[in-house]
């Protein structure tokens, strides 16, 4: 396991800072803080063999889940298994530790579903759902409102499984999950099994503390180990790369909307900070904190497509020849047709004799549309997280923790961040160079 440790985890570009103070001792010093264990969350006691599990029961002290699948169209089975049933899972895992003093869930702000406006940090109950906290009052004395059962979705979501089988079943699945996360409020099936999690903790808590942590959108770090480290296309990076690569022009959001947008090191940072505070004043209860930027520091679409542009204007992406790709002003399109309409158009412009060259031109206009259709309740999303118990916990920081462990999202300055961090983080280790401009020393020595 130590093997694999290394090689997964403890070898990653990330750690480099620690490599660095460390030297030859690095695997060492490492090896001596963790302990690699193998789990899953699909599994009772996270298949962990009962010798083991009883040790771990008598060690520790503070469980954070950050298991997740983030694919907002997952086969509602999965999603269901791993996002709720998986915490459900955890928490009974943990309710046997001798010596537990927090749990600590990482969930999503948008488990908020389509509330509007201001959105609190406050706790789900079971049953909870957004349709009847904003409707309810619409509705007639006999009219009535679905209730949420979960016991009831995880049955619907394994009966449905365990049918003969089905060449569309995994559509089907797909199509479920969608369906019944609107049937009750919520944008995808994604944060629908978050919040239901969410509910599933907080009935079985009992007089264990727990943090929630509810980020927005996760990108690139902002100071810490390095800034701009990420790994994988994070949400509105597939749409940035596409446009850098001349791919893509336009995208369907509001050009007045906000994207709430948290760097990666911010969420470690309050994750720790909630961990630290309520780990030792061992107050029972549902701690909810939102690592957000639209209440204080909103990131505006039409701000952010700017920004893209002028990033790339200075530090164009090459073709196969070498050559600079030049691109336009990104448009932001308040209608799907007209989007779809751009798109079309936009590809006949592209269309070649070359068959191969067609494909590649319709599989990138299938592509923008799949992402406007699944991102189209998040770029025109008009809630907004307040962070009031965020701020607090910073708050009751010390002005030097404040220094090495910050959170204050409030104090980005978007323009740099986007253009000196995000943007050439996201080019050097997603695209690992490729394309990178003909400044390229430039763009990677400024801050990545």
């Amino acid at each position: 396991m130590s093997f694999l440790l290394f090689y997964q985890i403890i070898n990653r570009e990330l750690f480099r800072s620690l490599q660095a103070i460390h030297g030859k001792n690095y695997q060492a010093f490492m090896l001596r803080k963790l302990i690699p264990v193998a789990g899953n969350v699909r599994e009772d006691d996270m298949g962990i063999e009962a010798k083991l599990a009883e040790e771990i029961s008598e060690e520790i002290d503070v469980v954070v889940n950050s298991a997740a699948n983030t694919t907002f169209d997952e086969r509602y089975d999965v999603a269901l298994d791993i996002n709720t049933i998986g915490p459900l899972r955890l928490m009974r895992f943990a309710k046997t530790f001798k010596r537990l003093k927090v749990f600590l869930q990482v969930s999503t702000a948008y488990v908020n579903g389509k509330r509007q406006g201001r959105v609190l940090e406050k706790p789900f109950c079971t049953g909870d759902t957004i349709v009847k906290e904003l409707f309810s009052h619409e509705l007639s004395a006999d009219s009535t409102m679905p209730l949420l059962d979960i016991e009831a979705e995880i049955d619907l979501a394994f009966r449905k499984k365990s049918s003969p089988d089905d060449s569309q079943l995994v559509q089907q699945l797909k199509d479920l999950g969608l369906k019944r996360a609107k049937t009750y409020g919520w944008q995808d099936t994604y944060v629908f099994t978050k919040a239901m999690a969410e509910m599933v903790i907080n009935s079985m808590r009992g007089g264990i503390p727990v943090v929630t942590i509810r980020p927005s959108v996760i990108e690139s770090t902002w100071k810490e180990p390095f800034p701009g480290w990420m790994e994988g296309n994070r949400m509105m990076d597939p749409v940035v790369l596409y446009y850098g690569k001349g791919q893509l022009n336009g995208f369907l959001a509001d050009p007045n909307g906000v994207l709430d947008v948290v760097p990666a090191d911010m969420v470690v940072n309050a994750t720790l900070a909630a961990m630290a505070k309520h780990g030792s004043t061992n107050e029972p209860g549902m701690h909810i904190y939102h690592i957000a930027s639209s209440m204080v520091n909103p990131l505006v679409f039409e701000e952010l497509a700017r920004l893209i542009h002028k990033h790339f204007t200075s530090f164009p992406c090459m073709d196969s020849k070498g050559r600079p790709i030049r691109v336009p002003k990104m448009k932001l399109f308040d209608d799907m047709n007209e989007f779809s309409s751009h798109l079309h158009g936009d590809a006949l412009q592209r269309l070649s004799s070359h068959e191969k060259l067609r494909n590649i031109c319709s599989k990138l206009v299938d592509q923008a549309k799949y992402l406007a259709n699944i991102y189209e309740p998040y770029t025109f999303y008009s809630g907004r997280f307040d962070n009031t118990n965020t701020r607090k916990l910073m708050m009751e920081m010390s002005e030097e923790e404040r220094r090495e462990f910050g959170f204050d999202v409030g104090g980005i300055d978007w323009e740099d961040y986007i253009s000196n961090v995000h943007i050439p983080g996201l080019r050097k280790h997603v695209m690992k160079g490729r394309g990178m401009c003909v400044n390229s020393s430039q763009l990677v020595g400024a801050r990545v």
